[in-house]
């Protein structure tokens, strides 16, 4: 089976430094890294009086791993916002949390050379489980300041109807 299917001549493996991340509609500005897309699956060791020796293996619960999302400190707001809305000091008894919409959808879609949408995977009821606003700060640095959110997820799959998109090709003029 060949690994590109509407790119035949293609032979290398989409780069990892192309992609783009989407919440309530909009794109993220500045994301510079998104972790690994993990899960798990617990194992469950078991066997009857009658089998032989040997156990049998079963699927049991399956985790999937918090996702960090970071960025250069700007002055977009976002992360802060999703991350206030999991826990706001100081905003009064009773408001610190809210409930009604601190979860998200996400989409985090990988793109070929040519900017091209070619694999996109939906990740559900995410959430700031931390927050980090500003980095260590150094006066002796020479280092951007990055930003951080920790989401826990519920799940994530590929979005199928996202499909490999027609590469373009550059012709030499004649």
């Amino acid at each position: 089976m060949a690994q590109f299917s509407v790119n035949a001549e293609r032979f290398d493996p989409y780069k990892n430094f192309k992609f783009r991340v989407k919440w309530d509609g909009n794109y993220v500005a500045g994301v510079s890294k998104v972790g690994a897309l993990s899960r798990s699956t617990e194992v469950i060791e078991h066997r009857t009086g009658g089998d032989a020796s040997s156990s049998r293996l079963s699927p049991g619960q399956t985790k999937y791993e918090a996702i960090t999302l970071e960025r250069g400190v700007t002055h977009d707001p976002a992360f802060e916002q999703w991350a206030n809305k999991v826990w706001n000091y100081g905003s009064g008894l009773g408001s610190e949390v809210s409930l009604k919409d601190f979860r998200k959808d996400i989409i985090i879609e990988v793109m070929n050379e040519a900017g091209q949408v070619a694999i996109a995977y939906k990740v559900y009821r995410c959430w700031v489980s931390e927050f980090q606003a500003l980095p260590e700060l150094d006066a002796s640095g020479n280092e951007i300041a990055i930003q951080s959110i920790q989401l826990q997820n519920e799940g994530w799959e590929r979005d199928y109807d996202v499909t490999e998109p027609t590469e373009p090709s550059f012709t030499e003029p004649a």
